[in-house]
Parts: structure tokens; C-alpha cells; sequence
């Protein structure tokens, strides 16, 4: 009190110190500016000298904000023509105003949309490629080829961070999706993802997960004449013995029914570049099952087992050296799109408008789907479309009043049923057993109850008649 005093005596008006809260000085920023932090009474007062009533002593004066000017070392192309505003603002490329609101440089209102084309390379901005047209609240600035102008709107300049207010459209790239490719061919489908609410299904991810399998399916596919080209000594009776054989191991072993199609497709693979003696054709079956076992199952058998049920005909070093042999032929490409992963998507397609799914389907498909698996003839059909053929002759094997292909099915798998003709009759004829296959593992399986006893299932239509 004694200070106000003396400085009342002496003359000099007395300030309070001014509080102002954030909420304040943004209604003030808007509005038209803040008050001055340490108002004076004496005007303008010299950097470094001393103010009355200051506690401090020493009062620096506010630096003045410099007017926006031109930041860029570029001109904008036919600059008489651009007539949309009387001002502009010119930023360099890359260059992004920062606080631009705090600087009160953007109106309080309605912020104006901003629109960027683009034309040229917009990430890094290097070469000589044009920076992309600004098309300010639906008006295109055709002229601007090197930099992005801001024009005068409300008599307010306008200035926005690039990062968060303008929208950059990048060239459209084709679609890898192909349902959404499917959709305009005017298909009417079922979505069959769209009641999944579980993250474990990846409903989100199933269609562009197909189709890199679909994509992969082509790449990674043994050779259907390897027999023919490569091996002398093996002969197409002798694979179906084998693979016959492993559906006991796999039976034995309660292993997953993938574990099964990766191992065929390991043999083939290795069969299809490698010449193999037929003493040494058990050792690869074993070796690769070993194999497709570590990729497949949670708790896979140990090599000693294996040996085990060759009844030791080879022994646990043959079996450790076959399999390094096996993974450094085929370069440790173990993921590979089988029959089974697609067969799975199919039978959800197709039971899709059951109000109850169908078990029996499931399995006459998994039947015939693993018929395949012995006939080396097989070998020349993609996986998917040995997928699709089974579920479409377990599908009318079921029922013959209705036609067993649909627009889902066709959408889903991407195969007209006309595709499915030759698979279909091949499939056919492993079902009825035509050729008197002697090869049995596989029709005693399904012949038990807990599979339905599928495999004694047979139309009573003949399925020629669809095609």
C-alpha cells in the first residue's frame, strides 16, 4: 500500500496486473485480439529501460507480429489471372504453417473446405512435377502448377495446416478386393461376413485374404507331369499307396486335416524338381509330414515317433538329413493354399441360407475333397476349384430339387458351375468308386457315425444333367 502511494504521489498512474484465463483470451483472440500484457501509460517505452511500479525493474516491449508476406521464392503462373482474391499467401513446397489459429489468421466461423488434386509426385515434392491444383470451397485454381495459393475469402486470409485440413486424393489404384470387383457384374449375393461379430473370424480381412491365396494358389502349385518328366523308379500306384498310408498315420496320430493336404502337397512339390528311388519314397513321406506337422499342429510328434511307424526302417539322423534336404528344395515355402482352406470359405458360402448348417454337407465335402488327394490325375485342377467341385457335388448328392450353384457360390469361389464341369465328374467318379479303387483309408473314415457315414452317400440324379 505504502508503494501504490508513493506512486500516486509521484504522478504515475497505477496498472493492476491483468489475469486472464485461456477460455478469455481465446474469446478475446477471436474477437479482435488481446489486451497488452503490461499496458503502460506512457506509450511506447525503450527496450532495457526502466518502468515505474515495476517490480521487476526492467520491461522489454512486445515485439511486433511482421505482416504476412510472401515465404515463397516461386510465382504462381499467369498470376494476373487468378482473380479469386486481391491477396494472397504463397507457401513454399513442404513448408506447413504452424498455430495459424492462435495467430489469429483463421476466421472463428466456419472453417473453409479445402480440396487438393493431385496431378504429380506429392510425397517429398522432388522433380519437376507439379504441385497439385487447391480447390477453395468448390473453386478450382487452375493456374496454380508449382505452389499451393490460399486466397482472401471474407476479406480474412485464410491459411491452414496442410496436415490436418487438406485433403490430398491420390491416384486411384485398382482394387485388390475381389468381391468388389464381383459387384459390378450385378451378382445378388449373401454377405457372409457381415453377421460375424467374433475379431477371431477377420471378417474384415477374409475377402483380401482369399484372394492372395487364390493369387498364390497359381505360383506355388506342383508339376501335374512330374511322373512322366522327372521320376523313373516311382510310379502313380505307389504315391496313392503312400498317401493312403498317411491318412492311417494322421488318423492314428488325431491329427488336423491340414496337416494332411500339406503334407501331399510337400511330396508333390519335392517330387516335381527332385529324382527320388522308391526305397527312399517312405522316407519322404515321413519327412514330410514331419515337416507339415511343425506347421500345422499345437503339439507336433517327435522325429522318434516317426521312425517309430516305419517300424524303424529309418532311422532318427535319415530322417533329421531328409528334412533339411526337403526344406532347402522347396526354399522353406511352407504356406501354401491347400484344397482344405478353401474348402472351409465354400461350405460357408454355401450354407449360408440354410437356417441350420448342414453337418452332413461338411463332411460329404471333406470327403470328396480328400478323395482327390490319391489320384496323381488331380493334380492338373487347382485347389480351388477342386474346393468348389466338391461342394457343389455334395450339394446336389444332398439334394437333387434345386439347382446346387448359386450367385454366392459363384461370387465367393469366382468359378461358374460350366468351370466346374470336369472336375465335377472326376469327383464323381472317385464317389462311386467306378475305377474299383482298392485304396481304402479314406472310405472307412467316413464311413464311421461321427462323420454321418458320408461316404455311402450317392445322388440318385445323375449330375450330367446339370451341365
Amino acid at each position: 500500500m505504502d508503494k501504490e502511494n508513493r506512486l500516486h504521489d509521484d504522478g504515475v498512474a497505477s496498472h493492476a496486473a491483468i489475469r486472464i484465463t485461456r477460455s478469455q483470451a481465446k474469446a478475446l483472440g477471436s474477437s479482435g485480439g488481446l489486451p497488452p500484457l503490461c499496458p503502460s501509460a506512457k506509450g511506447n517505452v525503450k527496450r532495457g529501460t526502466k518502468r515505474e511500479g515495476s517490480e521487476t525493474g526492467v520491461v522489454h516491449q512486445q515485439k511486433k507480429r511482421c505482416a504476412l508476406k510472401d515465404v515463397s521464392n516461386s510465382t504462381c503462373v499467369n498470376m494476373g489471372q487468378c482473380s479469386l482474391s486481391s491477396s494472397k499467401i504463397e507457401l513454399k513446397r513442404g513448408v506447413v504453417r504452424k498455430n495459424a489459429k492462435k495467430q489469429g489468421v483463421v476466421e472463428s466461423g466456419k472453417e473453409p473446405s479445402f480440396e487438393v488434386h493431385n496431378e504429380g509426385n506429392v510425397d517429398g515434392f522432388q522433380g519437376n512435377s507439379s504441385f497439385p491444383c487447391l480447390e477453395i470451397n468448390g473453386v478450382l485454381d487452375s493456374h496454380c502448377t508449382s505452389t499451393t495459393h490460399f486466397h482472401q475469402l471474407d476479406n480474412k486470409t485464410v491459411m491452414l495446416n496442410l496436415r490436418s485440413l487438406v485433403k490430398i486424393q491420390r491416384p486411384h489404384k485398382e482394387t485388390k478386393t475381389w468381391h468388389k470387383q464381383e459387384e459390378s457384374d450385378g451378382l445378388d449375393f449373401t454377405d457372409i461376413d457381415s453377421k460375424h461379430k467374433d475379431p477371431l473370424m477377420c471378417s474384415l480381412y477374409a475377402p483380401d485374404i482369399y484372394h492372395h491365396l487364390k493369387a498364390m494358389e497359381i505360383g506355388r502349385r506342383p508339376s501335374a507331369d512330374y511322373m512322366e518328366k522327372m521320376q523313373k523308379d516311382i510310379t502313380q500306384g505307389m504315391r496313392g499307396i503312400l498317401i493312403d498310408w498317411l491318412v492311417e498315420v494322421v488318423e492314428e496320430y488325431r491329427l488336423v486335416p491340414d496337416t494332411l493336404y500339406l503334407t501331399v502337397n510337400l511330396i508333390d512339390r519335392f517330387l516335381s524338381c527332385n529324382y527320388v528311388e522308391k526305397q527312399k519314397l517312405q522316407l519322404l513321406g515321413v519327412t514330410c509330414m514331419l515337416i507339415a506337422s511343425k506347421y500345422e499342429e499345437i503339439c507336433a510328434p517327435r522325429v522318434e515317433e516317426f521312425c517309430f511307424i516305419t517300424d524303424n526302417t529309418y532311422s532318427k539322423e535319415e530322417v533329421v538329413k531328409m528334412e533339411s534336404h526337403v526344406l532347402k528344395i522347396l526354399g522353406f515355402h511352407l504356406s501354401i493354399p491347400t484344397t482344405k482352406k478353401f474348402l472351409r470359405r465354400y461350405i460357408q458360402a454355401a450354407q449360408v441360407s440354410y437356417k441350420v448348417p448342414s453337418v452332413e454337407l461338411e463332411f460329404l465335402a471333406n470327403y470328396l475333397a480328400e478323395l482327390s488327394l490319391l489320384e496323381f490325375s488331380f493334380l492338373k485342377f487347382l485347389p480351388s476349384l477342386i474346393a468348389a467341385s466338391a461342394v457343389f457335388l455334395a450339394r446336389w448328392t444332398l439334394d437333387q430339387s434345386d439347382n446346387p450353384w448359386n450367385h454366392t457360390l459363384e461370387h465367393y469361389t469366382s468359378y461358374k458351375s460350366s468351370e466346374l464341369k470336369m472336375a465335377v465328374l472326376a469327383l464323381k467318379h472317385l464317389q462311386l468308386n467306378t475305377n474299383v479303387c482298392t485304396l481304402c483309408a479314406i472310405r472307412e473314415k467316413y464311413k464311421q457315425p461321427k462323420f454321418k457315414s458320408v461316404a455311402n452317400l450317392s445322388a440318385a440324379k445323375p449330375v450330367e444333367s446339370l451341365f
